[in-house]
């Protein structure tokens, strides 16, 4: 019965670790179509009614997710925790009006910045077609990392603290 368990562990680890490898080679495929530019001042409007001004002396981390994708569901609260210590932009996609997005983020107590991209032209801009998409630039604008796919509070928290230097 011990090796049964011991043998099950084991398969069960090997498949986590497969998976955790596939699925970051997949976001480094899917990455490599993104937008490399130049972060430029971005004033966005956000649901808040509010304008989004960047802080130049700070890196920014710029999330791409929409209401209706299951993987930004299960990402928002890393994305709520960093918003918490870093600055953080998010962008919904086609996840309809302001108030259908206010309404979201109380339902899910989240309430990081958000700008509605309500019909997707900040995603064309930055070449975004899957979601969750995640950007992150230091405080000169430039791109320092970028993924798509689900990403840990861990994960965000050093590349965030990688992009400080």
């Amino acid at each position: 019965m011990k090796e049964k368990l011991k043998h099950y562990a084991k398969e069960i680890i090997s498949f986590i670790i497969i998976i955790t490898i596939l699925s970051n080679l997949i976001s480094i495929y899917k990455s490599s179509d993104l937008s490399k530019e130049k972060l430029s001042n971005t004033n966005l409007e956000l649901v808040s009614g509010y304008k989004f001004e960047l802080d130049n002396s700070k890196p920014i981390l710029i999330h791409f997710w929409a209401s209706w994708c299951p993987t930004c569901k299960l990402e928002a609260q890393n994305i709520q925790t960093i918003s918490e210590n870093f600055q953080v932009l998010s962008i919904a996609i086609k996840s309809g009006s302001d108030y259908d997005i206010v309404e979201y983020l109380a339902e899910n107590e989240l309430n990081f910045y958000v700008h509605n991209d309500e019909q997707g032209l900040l995603s064309s801009k930055f070449n975004v077609v899957a979601y969750p998409t995640t950007f992150i630039y230091d405080k000169d604008g430039n791109l320092k990392f970028s993924e798509v796919g689900y990403t840990s509070t861990f994960g965000l928290w050093t590349r965030m603290l990688w992009s400080e230097l």
